[in-house]
């Protein structure tokens, strides 16, 4: 047989990336000094988007070509979301380390399928599964999965309530949630399979909590799904109480804690998590209040056995040894070594300092709650976490300073229709952010509300 040999694979295999990768990381640090002020990228900038290449080419292009290219549109055009200004869908940013840590992992570009393929990759995510646990102060025997986000994280661990619940016949399962769940806990549910007849919404009260009284009877067969964090107010169930009449009835609850589930490592806001060591599984994020990069979502189980059984497969070509498959703990073989930037945060803050993180996140929002009040601002929300969720006058007043505020560039916030209002949203997630930030969101907020009423 012929040996062929791609010359356009070979001039690849034999190019020296040394100038480009010169190119990329000054390109990097430049973007990480953050010259740009505005958040949202200017209409003039997103212009550009269109002049991106749409024809498929058919012979190679320079690689200087496409990564000069990339810059300058990533310059302009990318949204500063890891900026101290951002403060919305609770987008947080990323520390150093964390991205050091990525960098380092992407270089390597291990594949965290199975200890074969990354014993590196395996050590590390079983210290992260001990540490997040012990960090969270939930059950020892848990067991951790990190996925992409809390969206697939709660795929994962619904996925494991119906196994061990009633793994035949899943149409038996009845599920009773929030009427202000995630949305991504809704569309986990019908990926699992669970009809929206099987399916009971209970109505909160004004902060966003479930109402116990409202909740109907379990069984042995029922899915209890709570949240820590609302996601508009951010408010907290009342867990030890419905996790009690769950826990009676053999029920599975699980807690949706994508950004506020860290409550439970602050001794000043651990009053909020009460009770979430007796829920069966939880999910968070750890590229929101802890500021790894993205994609990096966390699954806990307690029953770690149940768990794995949930997810099993087999294969003769998929070589199992004593030591932790990755794959084991998730859905996907293929994957990501995205352990490795989260054990690097984990080890640069310690316990005390995501403590710290967190209750300087809640002091933040609270501050920032607190002067749009004095602003004349209706403030919808108890202030409990790092949501705060604002009202000026009227829905038409509201729609109008969002827009404002978001066209200014100073910051960036998001909005809902909450408590029958169209509301804005502010989410302060970002270790970046200080009150001169917020002071400086603040100057310029007053100076349109000014406009607006002079109108």
């Amino acid at each position: 047989m012929e040996k062929f040999t791609s010359k356009i694979i070979e001039k690849i295999r034999n190019e020296d990336s040394q100038e480009n990768l010169e190119i990329t990381f000054a390109a990097i640090k430049e973007y990480l000094e953050n010259k740009r002020y505005e958040i949202f990228p200017i209409q003039e900038e997103l212009s550009l988007l269109n002049e991106i290449t749409k024809d498929f080419n058919d012979l190679p292009q320079s690689s200087d070509k496409i990564i000069t290219e990339l810059i300058e549109l990533g310059k302009k055009t990318t949204v500063l979301s890891s900026s101290g200004r951002y403060f919305g869908f609770v987008v947080g940013s990323s520390f150093p380390i964390a991205m050091q840590a990525r960098l380092l992992a992407d270089t390597w570009d291990q594949n965290s399928a199975l200890y074969l393929m990354s014993p590196l990759a395996s050590k590390i995510e079983e210290l992260c599964e001990k540490w997040i646990v012990e960090l969270l102060e939930l059950p020892k025997s848990s067991a951790m999965g990190l996925v992409s986000g809390s969206g697939n994280a709660t795929i994962l661990a619904l996925n494991a309530a119906c196994y061990q619940l009633n793994k035949e016949e899943r149409n038996k399962i009845k599920v009773v949630i929030s009427k202000e769940a995630h949305a991504t806990v809704y569309k986990a549910l019908k990926i699992i399979g669970i009809a929206d007849s099987q399916i009971t919404s209970v109505e909160t009260d004004n902060k966003g909590k479930i109402i116990i009284d409202q909740l109907p009877d379990f069984d042995k067969q029922t899915i209890v799904i709570l949240q820590a964090g609302n996601v508009n107010g951010g408010a907290f169930d009342d867990f030890e109480t419905i996790c009690a009449l769950a826990n009676e009835k053999n029920a599975w609850v699980h807690i949706d804690g994508a950004f506020a589930l860290y409550a439970n490592t602050c001794q000043q806001l651990k009053h909020l998590t009460k009770g979430i060591e007796k829920a069966d599984s939880w999910t968070v994020d750890a590229h929101k209040t802890l500021n790894t990069p993205y994609d990096n979502g966390i699954v806990l189980c307690k029953d770690k056995e149940n768990y794995l059984n949930s997810l099993k497969v087999s294969g003769s070509y998929l070589v199992a040894t004593k030591h932790r498959d990755g794959m084991s703990y998730t859905d996907g073989m293929s994957r990501r070594a995205r352990a490795i930037e989260l054990y690097a945060t984990l080890r640069a803050l310690g316990k005390q300092g995501v403590a710290e993180l967190v209750y300087e996140l809640h002091s933040q929002a609270r501050y920032f709650a607190d002067e749009l009040e004095q602003l004349g601002f209706e403030v919808l929300n108890e202030v409990v976490f790092n949501q705060v969720v604002i009202h000026y006058k009227d829905d038409k007043a509201t729609k109008e300073l969002l827009d404002l505020i978001n066209n200014s560039g100073v910051c960036f916030m998001s909005s809902a229709n909450w408590q029958n209002k169209f509301v804005i949203r502010i989410s302060v997630s970002s270790y970046k952010t200080t009150y001169n930030d917020i002071d400086e969101c603040l100057f310029v907020i007053k100076e349109i509300c000014a406009k607006i009423d002079n109108r």
